[in-house]
């Protein structure tokens, strides 16, 4: 008796492999565009409460921009930045908004701002990012 697999055996449990992963890759793709957006909008909610934060602990007013291609914290008035992380399209997820820059005031509040919405895609996964006035954020699919 030999030891190993023949050539027809090797080649059987090949095309099963290709079967089941030609069947699973959509699924999988599908997956990872969820967990891309569902990142994406995680960080510029982590975004807002960091700006939030800092105009508290630093006693003044801070501005949050959202970009696609950067979150960037800074002092009102000032170009260099307190913070900043790459943005959504840095993994593929695409952003649009009606209110691209939030700015807080020394007590934490929101300025100059109504209800603002920011719509995160990637594939056929969505989410939204709002924001009340008072600066409450919600993720929503």
């Amino acid at each position: 008796m030999r030891d190993g697999f023949s050539l027809a055996e090797l080649m059987l449990v090949l095309a099963l492999i290709s079967i089941l992963l030609g069947i699973a890759a959509p699924h999988l793709s599908d997956a990872l565009d969820r967990v891309e957006v569902g990142a994406a909008a995680s960080r510029i909610a982590a975004a807002h409460g960091r700006a939030r934060l800092m105009a508290i602990t630093q006693s003044r007013v801070v501005v949050l921009s959202v970009d696609s291609l950067a979150l960037t914290i800074r002092p009102r008035g000032l170009p260099t930045p307190l913070w900043s992380e790459a943005g959504p399209a840095s993994s593929g997820v695409s952003l649009t908004s009606t209110s691209p820059t939030f700015t807080f005031s020394p007590e934490g509040y929101s300025m100059g701002l109504s209800n603002a919405t920011l719509r995160l895609s990637r594939g056929a996964a969505k989410r939204s990012v709002i924001v009340s006035r008072l600066g409450r954020v919600r993720v929503m699919r």
